[in-house]
């Protein structure tokens, strides 16, 4: 069942590495996915977009009225748990990596407002080693297709690490995001419509 559920996604989704959050710079990166969490990747592009022209480096934020960071990130909501999570990760980096971004998951879960999703996000696509990246569509997704039981985003996260190929686990995550927004909503999902509906304990046992 794995096999024809990688193998159907590769075939509607035919993409390796691709990412939804726009930037330029791997600090970029880790600010919008920090901007992510309760906020669409749409949203966060607009914002980012004016944020980083207006705070070009890590030493802007670092140094930046925290108020001003708080308008500049507001539209993504939670704006000023954001802000400071910005503002002590720019510091941090500064003062712990000379700027640099680290690619241990310790180290990035170190880092204020970073969990183990933001992380795996800098991995994959930074640095390209193979994670997992749970969030709402690949929790609910992967459960719903049996690939997972738990509900607990990092147990999840390790239940897939089991039963997926490391070859295929950066591109399963962009391509369950993607089939999480098409078709496999959270409410009224598209079952009509989705190629999967042949294994999917949801159709199967509504």
């Amino acid at each position: 069942m794995t096999n024809f559920i990688l193998q159907t996604l590769d075939k509607l989704y035919p993409f390796d590495g691709v990412c939804f959050l726009h930037y330029n710079e791997p600090w970029q990166l880790l600010f919008a996915t920090i901007l992510s969490a309760q906020c669409t990747d749409a949203r966060v592009n607009e914002v980012t977009a004016d944020l980083f022209k207006k705070f070009p480096t890590l030493e802007a934020f670092a140094d930046a009225d925290i108020l001003q960071i708080e308008i500049a990130v507001r539209p993504t909501g939670f704006f000023r748990n954001k802000a400071r999570h910005l503002q002590g990760a720019a510091r941090q980096l500064l003062d712990s990596y000379d700027g640099e971004i680290p690619h241990e998951i310790d180290a990035l879960t170190a880092l204020p407002g970073v969990g183990r999703k933001t992380a795996n996000v800098v991995r994959s696509h930074i640095f390209k080693i193979p994670s997992i990246v749970v969030d709402t569509h690949v929790s609910r997704v992967s459960r719903r297709l049996g690939l997972a039981r738990e509900k607990c985003p990092v147990k999840i996260e390790h239940e897939l690490m089991h039963v997926l190929p490391e070859t295929h686990w950066i591109r399963f995550n962009q391509q369950v995001i993607s089939h999480g927004r098409q078709i496999c909503a959270s409410r009224n999902p598209r079952c009509e419509h989705c190629a999967l509906k042949s294994v999917c304990f949801y159709v199967i046992m509504r």
